[in-house]
């Protein structure tokens, strides 16, 4: 059930960004198309209500629980930046909108674009992280290691994004 409502999360989130988008540009109803985009934390909030009514009515926890808290964190932490990249391709392909500003590609800049996409991504792993220690502190027995095991692949996330971004630091690349 848990795996079914996550996949439903998922292509609701694309259905409201299209509907959003499509309302927004295509019709002319920008409010309509915000309300809609504005929507799109309900999905999250209903993902996490399930999950915690199934852990409470005495589900053994798993990697199904664990990937409905790493979901949640995923959409925290790129949900936003995900709708602005739409939302500005959108806007220059049907409504006459500016091209959409590509990322730097040397030096200083490009490693501080690097910075700001990981920490996107470790912002994502850190609201996972939590949600998954409150379902270990919910649950409240020893039958929590998928939880943990959903923790340590967060961390190792955190660590391979601090590398990415520090590497673009350390080594810039420069231009020819």
């Amino acid at each position: 059930m848990i795996v079914g409502l996550i996949v439903a999360c998922e292509v609701a989130f694309w259905v409201l960004l299209a509907a959003g988008l499509a309302f927004r540009y295509g019709l002319r109803m920008p409010r309509v198309g915000l309300a809609l985009l504005l929507c799109e934390p309900l999905l999250e909030l209903v993902l996490f209500t399930v999950t915690a009514i199934d852990l409470k009515n005495g589900a053994e926890p798993d990697w199904k629980h664990g990937l409905a808290a790493v979901y949640i964190g995923f959409t925290v932490g790129l949900g936003h930046s995900t709708i602005k990249w739409a939302d500005a391709r959108v806007a220059h392909r049907f409504a006459g909108g500016p091209p959409p500003v590509k990322p730097p590609r040397y030096g200083t800049a490009r490693a501080l674009h690097e910075w700001k996409v990981a920490g996107r991504w470790i912002l994502a792993a850190v609201v996972a992280v939590v949600l998954l220690q409150a379902a270990v502190w919910y649950v409240g027995d020893g039958r929590t290691d998928s939880l943990r095991a959903w923790q340590q692949r967060m961390l190792w996330l955190i660590g391979i994004n601090l590398v990415i971004a520090g590497s673009y630091t350390l080594f810039p690349k420069r231009e020819r």
